[in-house]
């Protein structure tokens, strides 16, 4: 199972992950907290990177949400940016992919675009206190559902610290598009999280890529329009949000 899990410490509110892919819940009320699927807040967990060159998509222990395969190229470049628009229910959002950044996870984002697995899938989870993000990429719609393989860790290593939230803590800008994670090293799968604004985290979600003004403008109104009981005790946008279809190119 995989969700994002939200955890109070003393660095601010913190994602983490939850079950064997990728993803979310709300526990807003321990320094480590644990989600609905069991998995702890991400503690301790040292940034690290995918091998040079070469990208290891392993099985995941929880079966595919859909019936997709792993990027068949494990040696993907490393240059280079790729578009990919995520049509959705209240406007599209633009993404910019960058490889440079995370080759391993672009290279699994675009497979996983090209073979529909986003299509007709909600953003499950929305947060507007401490962090700033829109949830999306499980098929389900619980927060528990992803590829059936795990993506390795791509963790960015230039992000600024965040100011007052001692060491640890870094600032994922507004625009950001990263990996949700179990809170495990290499446990990414097809959650990611849009950063609508700036978000004190630790630095071990992998950065894959930016968002356009329009789709900005899109989640500052999903934003504006609050939240509401999620499933798990995820917290869901009360606009609804479906991606119809995520195009590359």
């Amino acid at each position: 199972m995989s969700r994002i899990a939200v955890a109070v410490s003393a660095a601010g509110l913190v994602l983490a992950g939850c079950g064997s892919s990728d993803g979310s819940s709300d526990a807003a009320a321990a320094t480590s907290a644990t989600g609905a699927a069991g998995a702890t807040a991400t503690t301790g967990a040292s940034p690290t990177t995918a091998a040079s060159g070469m990208c290891d998509f392993t099985a995941s222990p929880q079966a595919a949400a859909r019936n997709v395969h792993p990027p068949e190229n494990p040696n993907p470049p490393s240059t280079g940016t790729v578009p990919l628009t995520l049509d959705t229910s209240v406007g599209a959002i633009g993404l910019t992919l960058d490889r440079a950044q995370a080759p391993c996870t672009v290279e699994s984002m675009v497979s996983l675009a090209q073979q529909n697995y986003f299509d007709d899938t909600p953003c499950h989870r929305l947060t507007t206190q401490g962090i700033y993000v829109l949830q999306c990429g499980d098929p389900t719609g619980t927060g528990s559902g992803g590829p059936g393989y795990t993506v390795p860790d791509e963790f960015p290593q230039d992000l600024a610290p965040a100011e007052g939230m001692g060491s640890g803590t870094d600032v994922y800008p507004r625009g950001t598009v990263a990996m949700a994670n179990t809170g495990r090293a290499h446990s990414g799968g097809s959650q990611f999280f849009l950063v609508y604004k700036d978000s004190p985290l630790p630095p071990e979600y992998t950065v894959f890529g930016t968002i356009d003004e329009a789709g900005l403008a899109v989640l500052d109104e999903v934003a504006a329009a609050g939240t509401k009981p999620g499933p798990g005790g995820m917290t869901a946008p009360n606009m609804q949000v479906q991606i119809v279809d995520a195009v590359v190119g």
